[in-house]
């Protein structure tokens, strides 16, 4: 049976009270709305339809091709809502799933199970709840003898017996496609908010003498819909919980994960150690046999196995196996280390190439360059690539030794083997084995410095 997808994402949502669209605040790392797409996507939604409105232009751009769109220009309820995408999926036959873009927390293992619930029992709608110790605030679901649902009561409408129930509605549905557009034609808008809400195709279904079935999530923070910064922090605490206790599973050590950070599309091989107060983000690769942190960030990189970073921060950087990086080394877009190599303390590597087995050991600069293979460069040491207007490179060869507090001026090139000793500036070419010298010729002037401390006396009596 076919499958497919609604996503509401058409909400401003004012109590945010924020300039990003409430659906692209983001949970660790990623948009909500990315994750809720990501979760029907692999429940092999062959369709997935999301419903825009308000920052429409934004949530566009950050789906992209993913999915398709449907134009909410007006707010008038979620049944209104789900209506915009009946040009688009209305004649299809099969499962709809109706699931809010605030709900980041929902997995596509509940989703799944939802379906089969609902297919098997061959149900109208099916709807995810979730049982709660203190409810209040959330429609009630009542069920009849035989497990199917009579009906949502709302907090405002319920008796006392009905509000004692502790099964609540979470939001998400699992329609019949054909079923769901037929009973959205007869949703009225005759309420307070003059709104036209989804959950009245339950009655209208139930009237029918359709089947309304309910799926009860074993993980009461799938029921978490974030309409302000509080429930955001909510979500994400959670999410930081599961995606830990994952990666735990998975062979992962991590010694405080309450001080460890993890983005949702971050991968970690097995036996690697993350120490507290590490955070990858982004699309970030970390190896097999790895030792991170205390005190890393490392984004949209990838770290192969073997290597140990300490208290270091790594943004779009590919670092070779078996490397030591840190403490305290700063590698910025563009870098990428072979292995084996050595970036110490006080590093700061921009769009630099590093060969395997090299070594920047200590307070250098090394930016726009490609350093080979066996390379050592000393304390101090920088690559001076921009001018003021413009950025160029260094090149240094095999097996080169770069001297303490050497500077040199790109564009420039330094061979193979060669030295250059340490406090030259370098401005021309260094031939392969050459010994490079740039610096002034040392003049020792006897006795000067006690001139020198004399005038200063002189000058100080006579204040």
């Amino acid at each position: 049976m076919k499958r497919m997808a609604v996503v509401l994402a058409a909400g401003k949502g004012k109590r945010m009270k924020s300039k990003l669209y409430k659906v692209l605040h983001p949970v660790c790392g990623k948009p909500m709305v990315g994750h809720v797409l990501d979760a029907v996507q692999k429940v092999n939604c062959e369709r997935s339809v999301v419903v825009v409105g308000h920052g429409a232009e934004a949530v566009q751009s950050f789906l992209g091709d993913r999915a398709e769109y449907a134009l909410q220009s007006e707010q008038l309820g979620t049944g209104h809502a789900v209506r915009q995408a009946e040009p688009l999926i209305g004649a299809e036959q099969g499962t709809t799933i109706v699931i809010c873009g605030d709900t980041p927390l929902v997995t596509p293992e509940t989703l799944e199970n939802l379906i089969h619930q609902h297919e098997s029992e061959g149900a109208a709608v099916t709807i995810l709840t979730a049982v709660m110790e203190d409810p209040t605030g959330y429609g009630r679901i009542i069920r009849d003898a035989d497990g199917s649902v009579i009906k949502i009561v709302e907090q405002k409408d319920g008796t006392p017996e009905e509000l004692a129930v502790q099964e609540i509605n979470t939001g998400t549905y699992c329609f019949d496609n054909s079923l769901l557009f037929s009973a959205l034609s007869k949703v009225t808008n005759n309420n307070a908010q003059q709104e036209y809400y989804l959950p009245d195709c339950i009655t209208i279904l139930r009237e029918q003498g359709k089947r309304i079935s309910a799926y009860v999530t074993a993980d009461i923070s799938e029921s978490i819909g974030v309409n302000d910064r509080v429930a955001l922090s909510e979500a994400e605490q959670f999410m930081r919980r599961r995606l830990a206790r994952h990666h735990m599973l998975n062979g992962v050590t991590i010694i405080d994960p309450d001080s460890t950070y993890i983005g949702a599309d971050v991968q970690i091989g097995s036996d690697t150690v993350l120490h507290p107060g590490t955070i990858l983000k982004g699309n970030t690769v970390i190896g097999e046999d790895c030792v991170i942190g205390p005190n890393t960030e490392i984004e949209d990189s990838r770290v192969a196995s073997g290597t140990t970073i300490r208290q270091s921060v790594l943004s779009e950087t590919e670092v070779g196996q078996e490397g030591m990086i840190g403490p305290f080394a700063y590698l910025r877009p563009g870098t990428v280390l072979g292995d084996q190599v050595k970036v110490g303390d006080f590093v700061e590597l921009k769009n630099a190439k590093i060969g395997n087995g090299s070594k920047v050991p200590h307070l250098s600069y090394v930016g726009d360059a490609e350093v080979g293979s066996g390379v050592n460069i000393g304390c101090g040491a920088i690559t001076a690539n921009y001018d003021g207007m413009n950025k160029f490179k260094t090149i240094i060869e095999d097996d080169v030794f770069i001297g303490s507090n050497s500077n040199l001026i790109a564009p420039v090139r330094v061979g193979k083997g060669a030295y250059v000793v340490a406090g030259s500036t370098i401005t021309n070419d260094v031939d392969a084995n050459d010994l490079a010298i740039a610096r002034a010729r040392q003049e020792n002037k006897a006795g000067y410095a006690d001139k020198i401390r004399a005038k200063a006396k002189a000058i100080k009596e006579q204040k």
